[in-house]
This record gives C-alpha cells, structure tokens and sequence, in this order.
C-alpha cells in the first residue's frame, strides 16, 4: 500500500486522487516576512528574559523559573522556525533527521510553553488569592518549581512522541507536472494508523495546548481580579489590565488556529473539492502563523511589563554601556570606568524597590 501523508493533513477529493497544495508567491512573502519578525523580535526578547532570570534577578521565584523555561521553549522554536521555513521553500536539502527535529521543535513548544504559562497563572493565583498558602522557603519555592518544569518537559516530549516518530521526508509528485519534490511530513504505512492519528495529533494539540491552559487561566486570573478589585491599592487598576493582556492575547493567537484546525479535524475524511481543500489549508497556515506570534509577545507580556524586569532590563544596556566604554576608551584610568558601571547599579537598585503583577 502506498504511503498515507499528512502534514495539517493531506485529504481526498471525489476523485480519490491526492489533492496537492502549493502556496503561492505571495502568501509565501507573506508568511516569510510574519516569520522573519516573529524571529527578530522573538531572539530578542527571549535571550534578555533568560539573562534576566538566570544571572541579574537575585530574589528567585517560581514565578522567575517559570518565566525561564518559558522563554527557552519560545527561543527553541523561533531558532528551528527560519530552518523550516528555508527548507520548506527547498526541498528539505537538511535531509530527514533535520526534518523530524525541526517539525518536533514546534510540537514541543506548544506543549511545553502553554503548561508553564498555566503553571504561572497557577502560582500567581496561589500568591495572590491564597496568599496564606505558601511552598515555605524561597529555597523551597524554587526547588519545587524546577521540579515542576522537569516534569512539564518530559511530558511534552511524550506528547511530542508521534510527530517525532511518523515524521519523515516523502517524495511528493506534482500532478501538473512530471516533476516531484520533498516534503516533510507525517507519514503513514498503513490507513488505520493514518486515521488514528490524523485525529489524535490535532486533539492533543487542541486539548492539552489550548483548552487545558485556558481554562486553567481563565480560573486563575478570574480569580485574581476579584481579589484585586477588593484591595485597596493604587497599582490594582493597572494589575487588571496586565491581567486581562494576558489573556486577550493568548486568546487572539491561538483561538483562531485551534478553530480552524478543529474544522478541518472534524470534516478530515469527507469528500471535498481540491479548492475546498487548498482554501483551508490557507487558512489554516495563516492562523499558524498567527499563533506563532506568542513567542515573541511572552516576553513582553509576562516579563518587561513588570517594573522590576524594566529595571533589570536597564542594568543589562548599563552594563552593556560599561563593557563598551571599558574597551573603547581603554586608555583612560579604571577608576573612571568603574564609576559608569557604579552608577548603573544603584539605578538599577534603587528601581527594585518597586513592584508589579506582572514580576
């Protein structure tokens, strides 16, 4: 039997023949310029919260260990998004274990940064509402959170288990043409196995990398902005508005690919003309791409909204500054160097002292 492929999935038209979709040259602009922003935007801003987290936060949360793990995941894909996009226009010249790694790399940020981005709504809720509550030692805290990623992780790999194993390159043949070329997809020897997980990949993507998260956010900060709005304090009103950023944003990325996707899941084995076909795989791909633009907004949306990443963000360009002016102007005394990065310290200090919802 010949080889059953799916790639946000190959279907069949009345004629029983494989309907073969090619984008064309502007929608492939088009995604390539979303991509190359999500890219740019999202290297950046994911490498500063990492050297935020990990070397110029000195009071450690779970919140911070979350927020770390969250921008590694985000950073793992927007490395591996320009790869796929370069061979998806080629041909895959990167060969097949490229091919599995790449279209896993996807797979395992969805799962893991949607988790964690729970588990940081489930820690401010914990922090917020219950307030007594508490993982004892910031030592502790720590601890347990790292714990928590550990187990996020290898839980997003198993889920990532499908794609890693069915995903392989498949000589595609152009029926307008005599002429063939490689795709990377999930492929499948025998029907049975095509149809199971045809419909078992898009449901725990669906399941476990919308729902479960939104749901558990939605508890969350519903419950936070209760207890806000019953506090008495100056900075609530602009903590709601963080809140509710959140979760718009989360929802306008990702709502519309898990809609889409369920359609197309849902109607996967009807017959169907292939311009039916192609019209929901443009669909579908542009709300993909949408969705990929949560990588580079967690960064600002979890971190560089918080007055104290905003002054740690600062100490970064302060330091920064200072390694430059000690290179640059080598020549002058070091005692007028140190006084440059003395003075971006207690800048940096003096603004830790102020706090937000949003770390």
């Amino acid at each position: 039997m010949n080889n059953l492929t799916s790639d946000y999935y190959t279907t069949w038209n009345d004629s029983d023949e494989p309907c073969s979709f090619s984008p064309s040259p502007e929608e492939v602009l088009s995604h390539t310029f979303i991509h190359s922003i999500i890219c740019a935007f999202g290297l950046i801003g994911n490498i500063l919260v990492m050297i935020t987290c990990g070397f110029y936060k000195r009071t450690k949360t779970m919140t911070d260990v979350y927020l770390f793990n969250v921008a590694v995941a985000d950073l793992l894909f927007v490395v591996a998004l320009p790869l796929i996009t370069h061979n998806e226009q080629n041909g895959w010249p990167m060969g097949s274990v490229a091919c599995k790694m790449l279209r896993s790399a996807y797979s395992i940020n969805l799962y893991s940064g949607m988790l964690l981005l729970a588990c940081i709504s489930g820690d401010r809720y914990i922090a917020i509402v219950q307030a007594r509550r508490s993982f004892g030692s910031r030592s502790h805290a720590v601890m347990y959170g790292r714990l928590i990623c550990s187990a996020v992780w290898v839980f997003a790999l198993f889920l990532t288990l499908p794609t890693l194993i069915y995903t392989e390159l498949f000589e595609e043949h152009n029926l307008m043409e005599p002429s063939s070329t490689l795709t990377c997809e999930l492929t499948f020897k025998y029907r049975k196995t095509a149809e199971l997980m045809k419909v078992m990949v898009p449901s725990l993507q669906m399941a476990v990398g919308f729902l479960l998260p939104l749901v558990v956010m939605v508890f969350c900060y519903s419950s936070i902005m209760c207890t806000l709005r019953k506090a008495n304090n100056s900075q609530r009103h602009k903590a709601i508005r963080v809140v509710w950023a959140v979760v718009v944003v989360f929802i306008i990325c990702h709502f519309p690919y898990n809609v889409t996707l369920l359609i197309h899941t849902v109607f996967l084995f009807t017959e169907k003309s292939c311009e039916e076909v192609n019209t929901k795989l443009t669909v579908l791909a542009t709300s993909r791409s949408i969705a990929y633009l949560h990588c580079c907004l967690n960064p600002i949306l979890y971190a560089f909204i918080g007055v104290k990443f905003r002054s740690h963000f600062r100490k970064i360009l302060s330091d920064l500054w200072c390694f430059g002016k000690k290179y640059l102007y080598f020549a002058r005394s070091s005692r007028g160097t140190s006084e440059v990065c003395i003075s971006g310290l207690i800048i940096s200090d003096t603004s830790n002292n102020m706090s937000s919802f949003s770390a």
